[in-house]
């Protein structure tokens, strides 16, 4: 059950409204999840939106790789709602299944492609050691340019807004998926 339940449509505010329709009408196609909970502060939710929608749907990271890091955040988060959402959203876009199974059991994955191996690298890189060394961040820029570099740290940085508020909200998975991410210990 989440701490802070949705706000019902039918009681949105002005600026709660606008924000809504500017997300329902969007490429989200929906008010979901992090994002309903961000409407009780429509001014972050309207910020927040915006820079998701850049990294998802603008950025200049394609969509395997910006799925695969999304992935990643998720199950660095252990955000369920975030992995169930976005694993179709992974396999669509090209990400394997076995990388996918080994993100989730928290293996290294089998990589075939040289963009992935590094994305992740990176990612696990930034998280284990809060930063990146010179070697793999000149990489990355020379697989996916410094643009890329700079959009995937921005994609990395959304996604930890996006778990942090699954996480302190409780927000449930969707009800129509089972759980695949490892259980927390207290």
């Amino acid at each position: 059950m989440t701490r802070l339940p949705p706000i019902d449509p039918a009681q949105l505010d002005t600026e709660q409204r606008a924000v809504y329709d500017a997300i329902a009408n969007g490429p989200r196609k929906g008010v979901r999840g992090p994002l309903a909970v961000w409407l009780h502060r429509p001014k972050l939710a309207d910020r927040s939106q915006a820079l998701g929608r850049y990294c998802r749907y603008d950025s200049s990271v394609p969509a395997r790789l910006s799925e695969l890091a999304i992935m990643f955040m998720g199950r660095y988060w252990l955000a369920e709602y975030e992995w169930a959402a976005h694993k179709p959203f992974a396999l669509e876009a090209g990400v394997s299944n076995e990388v996918i199974d080994a993100i989730r059991v928290g293996k290294i994955p089998p990589f075939t492609r040289r963009d992935e191996e590094l994305v992740f690298a990176f990612l696990t890189q930034l998280h284990e050691q809060r930063k990146v060394d010179d070697a793999l961040y000149q990489e990355l820029v020379e697989e996916i340019g410094e643009g890329g570099v700079v959009d995937l740290v921005g994609i990395a940085g959304y996604y930890t807004l996006i778990s942090m508020t699954i996480k302190v909200f409780e927000v449930p998975h969707p009800p129509s998926v089972a759980p695949e991410l490892p259980q927390e210990s207290n």
